[in-house]
């Protein structure tokens, strides 16, 4: 059955993880991807082990490179900007990463490529967006978070801003909000023909995350610390340590939660100071110690029979083979690039009732479709084998 997106098709100029991972994301959806990527300076992620077994293709790369094709290219070739050209004749979609500049450095700027291609929806992905001070700066993941607001009320009082362990600013929002933004545009140019240049900032997705803090704060001009609202450790919402180690996660806002959950631990004393109490440091502290008594199986079979907000922090292999992930679909095979079998991969995450999505292929080596694709523009065999020989393809 073709995907929601069939028939939109994207060029595919980003590298690492946000931009990959919003365009796989359009694959999975029925769109058609093709990677155009340097055949000289390898894309980091594309590299780092571990690989798929009997390949040098890294799992990173087979997952994030998920049913799209892949075109090496020199882009600091004059002759590059001309395939670019052709290909947006059938490619309504263009996604670049690179810094602000660099792609009208290779005459491949929106406003370069709106002329010929008024319908082009052109998605530029970057850290701090394409204007502003901090336009043309080098940054990661932490230090969008970092300058988001975000990590002043994260962490613990004692002991400040902790590391997270997933990319929140890369995936959350760069990948996330380019999808947001794509679809939108799509909607836009069914409507008018028109096509538009999206601009989005990695920090602007991560300042728009603080919803709840940034909603009181422009009201009441006051700012939240660590530790200091029900969310983020000023209440009983918080993890808790067990006693094989392992750790038991506690949400029970609402009094009916609370009250389970302080039935279950056997201190219904507790219900009536509620989860934020007065004197939460000593409740906190007797919490604690109650939960560090049983091992977190011990405690997996208490709140299996009430409902109160209490569930178990899960390894990773713990997650992906739970039943929740099992029920959910949330493993998929897709099939080797090479024909080999099948490699294991997280699934798309959400479910449609009429277009589920498709895993057509894992992610192909660098180069992979160069000769295909240049091919399909009309190139002769003789034409693409002088374009490899004089360093168009690398």
């Amino acid at each position: 059955m073709p995907g929601p997106l069939t028939g939109l098709k994207v060029l595919d100029f980003t590298t690492l993880l946000p931009g990959p991972y919003a365009t796989m994301t359009l694959a999975d959806l029925g769109a058609e991807v093709l990677a155009v990527i340097s055949g000289s300076r390898p894309d980091l992620a594309a590299i780092l082990p571990p690989y798929i077994p009997g390949t040098t293709l890294s799992t990173a790369a087979a997952t994030l490179g998920r049913g799209k094709r892949s075109l090496t290219l020199n882009l600091k070739d004059p002759r590059a900007a001309d395939v670019i050209d052709c290909l947006l004749n059938t490619h309504d979609i263009l996604v670049e990463q690179f810094r602000p500049g660099v792609m009208a450095k290779l005459g491949l700027s929106w406003e370069a490529l709106r002329e010929k291609h008024p319908s082009l929806i052109y998605c530029s992905l970057t850290g701090y967006g394409q204007t502003g001070p901090l336009k043309d700066r080098a940054g990661h993941d932490i230090n969008y978070l970092a300058r988001s607001g975000l990590m002043s009320y994260q962490g613990r009082r004692d002991a400040g801003p902790t590391l997270m362990s997933m990319q929140i600013a890369d995936v959350a929002s760069g990948s996330n909000h380019s999808v947001i933004a794509i679809l939108a545009a799509v909607i836009h140019r069914q409507r008018t023909g028109e096509g538009q240049h999206l601009d989005v900032s990695m920090t602007d997705g991560a300042i728009a995350f603080n919803a709840m803090m940034a909603a009181a704060y422009l009201v009441t001009g006051e700012a939240a610390g660590r530790e200091d609202f029900l969310l983020n450790g000023g209440s009983l919402y918080d993890f808790y340590e067990t006693a094989d180690g392992q750790h038991l996660s506690f949400g029970g806002l609402e009094p009916q939660f609370f009250a389970a959950f302080c039935q279950a631990i056997g201190r219904p004393d507790l219900i009536p100071g509620g989860v934020a109490p007065p004197d939460l440091a000593r409740v906190k502290a007797e919490v604690r110690e109650i939960l560090r008594g049983k091992t977190r199986a011990e405690w997996e079979t208490i709140f299996a029979a009430t409902d109160a907000c209490a569930e178990p922090v899960l390894s990773l292999p713990e997650a992906l083979n739970s039943d929740l992930a099992r029920e959910r679909g949330m493993v998929v095979e897709v099939p080797r690039s090479d024909g080999n079998g099948a490699v294991r991969q997280v699934a798309h995450p959400i479910k449609y009732s009429a277009t589920p999505p498709a895993y057509r292929r894992t992610g192909v080596p660098a180069g992979t479709h160069t000769r295909e694709v240049m091919a399909e523009m009309g190139f002769t065999a003789a034409e693409i084998a002088e374009f490899d020989k004089t360093g168009l393809f690398s």
